[in-house]
């Protein structure tokens, strides 16, 4: 739902939620928008919310931020994982009944990338250390690249949630994401939710119409 555009939104939820039901909401639109954008959502269809705000901050900040949102109730809400074992822990104690999800490793980073900023290792081991300190401090589902869900499936408990960005229809751009796989193969490799946008919202520039179908064939290519 990356849109700083109310009205778009709602248009984008009632095109495609025959076929999704847990919207990403991210910074543009929250920033935007805040609390009271994400109640006038609900209007527009029946879903959840994947509430994408990546808070990374010292411990008390977090859990106060945690706090602030869990009124809205959503399904997922992300914070850093490379925040640190207190900093998780509190995210997950100050809302138990919210899915605190840990994001790994941005999709959009590649080995190189990771080696600029100081990760000796590559996105892989990285991912499977961040998810597993994660996991062992609260947190209850994992962001990843669907090329560490399958090994991060294997470090982690079965409850454990896995969400897959850097996912792409076959033959959709890619964008900025540097690690992908298609919506099938990050399901097999391991994932329980995938995220697709772009893919999505970019056909709303055609019509809501082929919004609507494109979300669809998503769905019928799954199963």
């Amino acid at each position: 739902m990356d849109t700083n555009n109310l009205d778009t939104a709602k248009s984008w939820i009632e095109s495609t939620n025959d076929s999704i039901d847990v919207y990403k909401v991210g910074l543009e639109f929250y920033l935007r928008f805040g609390a009271q954008g994400l109640r006038e959502l609900s209007s527009a269809g029946s879903f959840s919310i994947f509430l994408d705000l990546k808070l990374h901050d010292i411990p008390n900040t977090v859990s106060a931020a945690v706090s602030s949102v869990a009124d809205l109730a959503p399904r997922f809400l992300t914070i850093h994982a490379s925040g640190g074992a207190a900093m998780i822990q509190a995210a997950s104690e100050a809302a138990k009944e919210i899915s605190i999800t840990a994001v790994t490793i941005l999709t959009s980073l590649s080995d190189q990338d990771l080696s600029e900023i100081g990760y000796s290792e590559g996105a892989k081991p990285a991912a499977i250390k961040l998810a597993k300190l994660a996991t062992s401090n609260g947190a209850r589902s994992i962001v990843c690249s669907p090329f560490e869900a399958g090994e991060i499936r294997k470090a982690v408990a079965p409850e454990i949630e896995i969400i897959t960005p850097g996912v792409r229809p076959a033959g959709s751009e890619l964008g900025d994401q540097k690690r992908v796989m298609t919506p099938l193969e990050a399901l097999t490799a391991g994932a329980n939710y995938i995220v697709i946008g772009r893919p999505i919202t970019d056909l709303a520039q055609k019509s809501l119409q082929d919004m609507k179908s494109g979300a669809a064939k998503i769905l019928d290519s799954l199963k």
